[in-house]
């Protein structure tokens, strides 16, 4: 596939002027696949092969268990080697929900977001594969997972994914010096970020990424969250990527 430069949708991320007043300032790199790569080690969301992440939920997600892995494997987007990385979430010892993301870092050092196939299961069968995406595919365009520097964009909009009516995702930094006790560990030097999409707009969740580590804390409201009670650390000498069949 020849690498072509993919213009930001430019409606979302310009500064506009709505009665008289200004939106928040905004976060829009230029995507190039001839700078992507599935190497991925942005320091507050490294992806290396192996890690394995495991998230307890509570409040109304008290009992659910999630698990992420960052696989060996890549994925081909819009010409792009993307990094596979396997999400499953259980409810007690069933599987609720099974999601595959795709992600890639450009040399300045952003982590781009190019989709993800996602299952929701109920009884054991499979119930809905709504929010799933692929940059490229029907409109579908990437967003940004971490900005490379997320302190020289403290109060920015960022989107995150963007699939009109589907995917519509988007992300502010807040604090980029915050401490967080999981019970994972104690971590410093956090960046705080608050997420929201205009499919539901009464919805704010905020996120904590920790240095070297990654997500640790995902705050749905007062009461609800997932925290990281356990990392299983990556090797950083991967192994040539195994392609996914199809890709």
């Amino acid at each position: 596939m020849t690498a072509r430069r993919i213009a930001l949708l430019p409606f979302l991320f310009a500064t506009t002027v709505v009665n008289g007043q200004k939106t928040a300032r905004t976060y829009a790199p230029t995507f190039d696949p001839r700078t992507m790569s599935a190497t991925i080690n942005n320091p507050y969301l490294p992806l290396v092969p192996g890690a394995e992440y495991r998230f307890q939920g509570t409040g109304a997600s008290r009992g659910e268990t999630t698990i992420v892995t960052v696989t060996n494997q890549t994925r081909s987007i819009r010409g792009v080697d993307a990094r596979v990385v396997h999400d499953r979430v259980f409810r007690g010892d069933t599987l609720v929900e099974d999601t595959y993301d795709w992600y890639a870092q450009d040399a300045a050092g952003n982590v781009w977001y190019l989709g993800e196939d996602t299952k929701e299961y109920k009884n054991g069968k499979l119930a809905s594969t709504e929010g799933s995406w692929e940059a490229g595919v029907r409109g579908a365009e990437p967003g940004i997972a971490m900005p490379a520097n997320p302190a020289r964009h403290i109060g920015e909009l960022y989107r995150q994914e963007h699939l009109a009516g589907v995917a519509e995702d988007r992300g502010r930094v807040i604090a980029v010096h915050a401490s967080i006790t999981v019970k994972a560990g104690t971590y410093q030097d956090c960046v705080e970020t608050e997420d929201t999409t205009p499919l539901e707009p009464n919805v704010k969740e905020r996120k904590l990424y920790c240095r070297g580590v990654g997500l640790v804390l995902e705050r749905e409201s007062a009461t609800t969250s997932s925290e990281l009670v356990e990392v299983k650390r990556g090797t950083s000498s991967e192994r040539p990527p195994r392609r996914l069949r199809g890709s």
